[in-house]
């Protein structure tokens, strides 16, 4: 059987970590693009994916010698906060960059690979694209707006037999030092990630929602009620 391949972005740490070495497990050989580079994997480009161009020449640079690419999860995701009388013009540059730019010039770069392999293509999005929460603009809007890029490369690369997945996680325990019940773990959601990936060759899952299995009593207002739905 040939070696499966797969390129994660966003990879070094948290959900993006957990992602890398789920598929790892799976049997995926796995390639990183990042901003820093991963401290226990062989990483040796990395990318500012604040800069569109920067993002597609280091997918393809990383991709060079990968004619076929069965994989491509794009997890990397900055997550500015402001309301939005006080937010700060670079934190909206920031997450449109990032959170969508990006997203698509790393699509663009593997296309042809992910082409040739009938390769799948997963965005990690957020509740938040569909639960908007005050102080979230930047955030939300891209997020909100990942539905539509997943929408569109569905339906244009179906026939090239790529199919894309639009992964909507509820809240994380995206840091080492989260110990929250109330939140799903980066390894839980990274099982998600795996199951997606096997999902039969004749179907395509394309949204999934993903929420946390237990609840609190949400806060009022803001991201922290985010947290809890």
């Amino acid at each position: 059987m040939a070696e499966r391949r797969a390129l994660v972005t966003g990879s070094n740490r948290g959900t993006g970590r957990a992602i890398r070495e789920r598929l790892t497990a799976d049997g995926f050989a796995v390639r990183c693009l990042n901003r820093t580079s991963c401290a226990d994997h062989r990483d040796p480009v990395t990318a500012d994916l604040g800069d569109g161009q920067a993002a597609f020449e280091a997918a393809r640079t990383v991709l060079a010698d990968v004619p076929a690419l069965d994989l491509l999860v794009l997890n990397a995701v900055t997550r500015g906060l402001g309301r939005v009388d006080e937010l700060d013009p670079q934190v909206w540059d920031e997450a449109l960059a990032v959170n969508l730019t990006a997203n698509v010039r790393v699509v663009q770069a593997a296309l042809p690979a992910l082409r040739e392999a009938g390769g799948h293509i997963v965005l990690m999005g957020s509740h938040a694209g569909d639960r908007p929460f005050e102080g979230g603009m930047a955030y939300c809007a891209t997020k909100a707006a990942l539905k539509s890029v997943a929408e569109v490369l569905l339906m244009e690369e179906r026939p090239n037999g790529v199919r894309t997945t639009l992964l909507n996680p509820g809240a994380i325990r995206n840091f080492d030092d989260d110990f929250s019940e109330l939140k799903m773990s980066v390894e839980s959601v990274a099982s998600v990630v795996s199951w997606v990936v096997a999902a039969p060759a004749d179907t395509v899952l394309g949204e999934v929602e993903l929420r946390p299995a237990r609840l609190g009593t949400p806060p009022a207002v803001g991201f922290e009620r985010l947290q809890h739905v």
